[in-house]
């Protein structure tokens, strides 16, 4: 039975724009009217579910292009960890995830990016994988195991895509180590897009990288040099290319807000919220692994237990959106489009989501007036509630 649905007397975001008492309708998984006033009405039938917003958000689905777990489960931890940690961020407005390793050693990334492809093929709400690594610097290698870290070959990074059956969305590289920009052509050429990170690249280095085709940021500022008034480094370098999307990790403790706002000023459309969760989003404090490291998580602050590097965060998107107005000072526009539209555009998918418009996928999150979810659709279909879900 195809699922028909209208949300009306919503305050609509899309694109740039809040509209009151706006509606959308859909049909089974896409998006099929929008509009304002009682129109709705119109696309509405005994068959169709329908939802007073009672003038609450309803934005499109948020999409997390950079994330590696939730509800005590890691996304390296097969099938069933993903899934379980996929359900606590669908709760918080999540509709659509990229699902992000950790670097590891060839043949467990092999067996992880397989499983992922696998994955993807039956959960429409996955969109593939994220390989952070292993072709990073060692000089800011973060909660990265120094041991598995590599200079790429075209042979493995063969093997790779291979292994990932055409589900590799995107990869995380130092464009400073022997062979990157060899291999950063290569994964361009094969769809995928290349993001710049964990680098000691300088401004020169990473503008050479977006050259080759990278078109991405890994969390910008962490990891990485930053600006300096003689020596501006890979974030000066993204913000100057038109092309190149910009991730930020907005959960008050990787930037600081003022800074999160520098970046939405100096790179206006281009800037992508994203998690970098682990495993103890959701999830109690306590001690957990990421990769082969030790994490000790302390009041929601994920940190290695040797050495005290920073290691993912415990965020969640809707928190992501809900700082980036109360506290960065955005929009709500701005901040949803951060979620939604920016990383779809970033991963080649700006044609059918992070949009509130028909033809668009109907993933859509009506948050109330302090920002928070009250109910979540993806595909067309209801998600459960945040707190089914919280820890």
């Amino acid at each position: 039975m195809v699922n028909d649905h209208v949300i009306h007397s919503a305050q609509l975001v899309t694109g740039a724009e809040l509209v009151a008492d706006g509606w959308v309708a859909w049909s089974g998984d896409t998006i099929t009217a929008t509009g304002v006033g009682k129109e709705w009405r119109v696309h509405a039938d005994n068959d169709s579910a329908i939802t007073d917003a009672a003038g609450s958000y309803l934005t499109p689905g948020f999409i997390d292009i950079h994330c590696h777990g939730g509800n005590a489960a890691a996304f390296d931890d097969g099938a069933v960890a993903i899934r379980s940690a996929l359900s606590v961020h669908r709760a918080h407005g999540t509709t659509r995830s990229v699902i992000s390793l950790v670097s590891g050693d060839h043949a467990s990334l092999m067996h992880n990016l397989a499983a992922i492809a696998e994955l993807t093929a039956i959960d429409p709400l996955v969109l593939g994988s994220h390989l952070e690594g292993p072709f990073l610097d060692a000089a800011f290698k973060g909660a990265h195991s120094p041991d598995v870290l590599r200079n790429p070959t075209p042979g493995e990074i063969d093997e790779l895509l291979a292994a990932a059956a055409g589900t590799l969305q995107h990869i995380t590289m130092a464009p400073e180590l022997d062979g990157a920009l060899d291999a950063i052509a290569q994964l361009t050429e094969a769809g995928v897009a290349v993001a710049v990170g964990h680098t000691s690249a300088d401004y020169d280095q990473t503008l050479a990288a977006f050259d080759a085709g990278a078109r991405l940021l890994t969390h910008a500022f962490n990891a990485m040099n930053g600006i300096h008034h003689r020596a501006p480094g890979p974030i000066t370098a993204a913000i100057s290319r038109e092309s190149v999307t910009l991730e930020v990790i907005n959960d008050g403790v990787h930037v600081h807000p003022d800074v999160v706002k520098m970046l939405f000023a100096s790179a206006p459309g281009r800037v992508a919220l994203v998690t970098d969760a682990m495993a103890a989003a959701c999830a109690s404090d306590g001690h957990y692994t990421l990769g082969s490291l030790d994490v000790t998580v302390t009041n929601g602050v994920a940190r290695l237990s040797d050495g005290g590097s920073i290691a993912g965060s415990t965020l969640t998107m809707d928190v992501a959106v809900r700082r980036a107005v109360t506290e960065v000072g955005l929009s709500v526009p701005q901040a949803v489009a951060a979620a939604t539209a920016v990383p779809a555009r970033a991963i080649g998918r700006e044609g059918d989501l992070g949009s509130l418009a028909p033809g668009f996928a109907a993933d859509a999150v009506l948050l109330d007036a302090d920002f928070r979810v009250q109910a979540v659709w993806a595909a067309g279909l209801e998600l459960p509630q945040p707190g089914q879900h919280d820890a």
